[in-house]
């Protein structure tokens, strides 16, 4: 996984001490994640890498994983990696994100990449990069770019039992 971060990337400064923490608890809490069975990878100021192991139910009928599962995965890396940047006490909500599909989601792990290209006050600007892997060979299956908005002074909630929902 580490051949997805070769590349330099822009050096951003956090806006929060616990920026790490901070990602990482509400990546614990993002309950499809865990359905899903994803790993958060790798996390540097305004870059996240989030990985899944190949299962059958993640796929579509030709048992690639399916657009559905690629999209949310790197949904996530990007929101994460704009998270990161932003500051304490606030939380991250997608606006807006464009997918396209380069190739079949064919491979043992899909491995999302995603990285902050513009931050901002309340606006942060995000692309990403969706490989699979198989055997050790690399092909990248899609591109996205989103765009996040900062929630300020409104923290993750904290988990809900799923018998009680939201209301």
């Amino acid at each position: 996984m580490d051949s997805f971060l070769n590349t330099e990337p822009p050096r951003f400064e956090t806006r929060d001490p616990d920026w790490a923490g901070k990602v990482r608890q509400s990546f614990a809490r993002q309950g499809v994640m865990a359905l899903l069975g994803a790993e958060l990878a790798h996390l540097e100021p305004g870059r996240c890498a989030i990985r899944l192991r190949h299962r059958p139910e993640l796929t579509q009928q030709h048992g690639y994983f399916h657009a559905g599962i690629i999209s949310t995965v790197i949904d996530s890396a990007g929101g994460y990696a704009g998270f990161s940047l932003m500051p304490a006490g606030s939380s991250v909500l997608t606006v807006e994100y464009k997918l396209n599909l380069l190739a079949p989601g064919d491979g043992e792990w899909l491995i999302a990449v995603g990285e902050v290209v513009k931050p901002g006050k309340n606006l942060v600007i995000a692309r990403g990069d969706v490989y699979v892997e198989r055997a050790g060979v690399s092909t990248r299956c899609a591109i996205m770019q989103q765009t996040l908005m900062t929630m300020h002074g409104r923290e993750d909630l904290p988990p809900t039992p799923p018998s009680q929902g939201r209301g």
